[in-house]
């Protein structure tokens, strides 16, 4: 019995020693035991954009203080411009007539619904300034306007696309204005990639005349300052009416244009007379288009690709497809003309 409770004792002891130097000894902190340390986010505040100062297409200092969130355009090519770099749902004004637009019903079609502050040979000054917008994007030739509404305190960007590098300029100068950069380049890019690729696989093959017609007669043609040339040149042609160059649009005569004899006559997207007209018309018999059948009209199922809006490039390359088909074929034009519209406004044009 004592040997019993001695060796209990022993062992009772035994157990205290090793609790108390498992106690007064620390314990190693390792990576599994450690406690993580708690980091604050660091907060971040966003960059202004604004204030900032811009100069217009008309050589104006404009000077914008806030992001605009009411814009009004009173141009048809600002608009389509405003829809391509995602603004459409900021617009609480446009320019009249835009039922005319297949563009806005296609891509934005609540612009229907918006009020228009008119045309640029009427522009109605009171409608605009009572959509109290932050910003105003007018053509050129409303000089006037834009100066009564800045006295207003309403801030107006005047544009004036009227050749590639004027419309690639304006894509620009809205995209700073509205904080939109980022789309506008990956608009200009595709545009810049569409220009590359008809660079590198028209050169060196023969450039046709073209003579394009306007939409009101197909005795108007546009002259070597206008974007049309642009268009004409870029597709891999030649503009027969390139040797106007004091002009913008002009009034030609049968003979002139006979003179000329291009090969191929384009008709205006929106012309008030048909490629059969022309094919029928007994001044043009002798017209070496007329007699190789070359008369064709540019597409309008979404917009005038023969006037400098942003989708413009695709005239250019439905042109080349029309003088150049074994090289830009229709189908790869057709692939194009898809990835542009679906990129930009959300539709696929081919299902239109």
């Amino acid at each position: 019995m004592k040997k019993a409770l001695s060796l209990l004792l022993c062992l009772v002891m035994l157990l205290s020693l090793t609790a108390c130097s498992q106690s007064g000894k620390p314990q190693a902190v390792t990576p599994e035991t450690a406690v993580p340390e708690t980091t604050v986010p660091e907060t971040t505040v966003p960059v202004s954009h604004y204030p900032l100062t811009v100069t217009d297409q008309a050589g104006r200092e404009v000077t914008i203080v806030e992001e605009p969130q009411r814009l009004v355009s009173g141009y048809y090519i600002s608009t389509s411009a405003l829809i391509a770099l995602g603004l459409g749902s900021r617009l609480v004004g446009i320019e009249a007539k835009a039922n005319k637009r297949p563009i806005y019903k296609l891509s934005a079609p609540e612009l229907m619904d918006l009020p228009n502050v008119g045309t640029a040979k009427e522009f109605d000054l009171e409608g605009c300034a009572a959509l109290e917008p932050d910003l105003v994007i007018l053509p050129i030739k409303l000089k006037n306007a834009a100066q009564a509404l800045e006295d207003l305190g309403i801030r107006v960007l005047l544009v004036n696309p009227e050749n590639q590098e004027l419309l690639e300029d304006m894509i620009r100068l809205i995209a700073a204005a509205t904080d939109t950069e980022d789309r506008a380049q990956a608009l200009l890019d595709f545009i810049a990639d569409q220009e590359a690729m008809l660079t590198r696989t028209l050169s060196g093959l023969e450039t046709p005349s073209v003579y394009l017609a306007g939409n009101s007669s197909l005795l108007s043609t546009a002259g070597e300052a206008m974007y049309q040339s642009d268009m004409i040149r870029l597709a891999g042609g030649v503009n027969a009416a390139a040797g106007i160059t004091d002009s913008y649009w002009v009034e030609i005569s049968y003979e002139q244009l006979l003179t000329w004899n291009p090969e191929y006559l384009i008709l205006a997207s929106d012309a008030d007379y048909t490629v059969e007209d022309v094919l029928a018309d007994p001044n043009l018999a002798d017209c070496a288009a007329v007699k190789n059948g070359n008369v064709y009209q540019m597409p309008d199922k979404a917009e005038a690709w023969d006037s400098p809006v942003p989708g413009s490039i695709l005239g250019c390359l439905w042109l080349a497809n029309v003088l150049h088909p074994q090289t830009i074929t229709e189908a790869d034009c057709a692939a194009r003309i898809d990835e542009y519209y679906e990129t930009f406004y959300g539709f696929t044009y081919s299902e239109r």
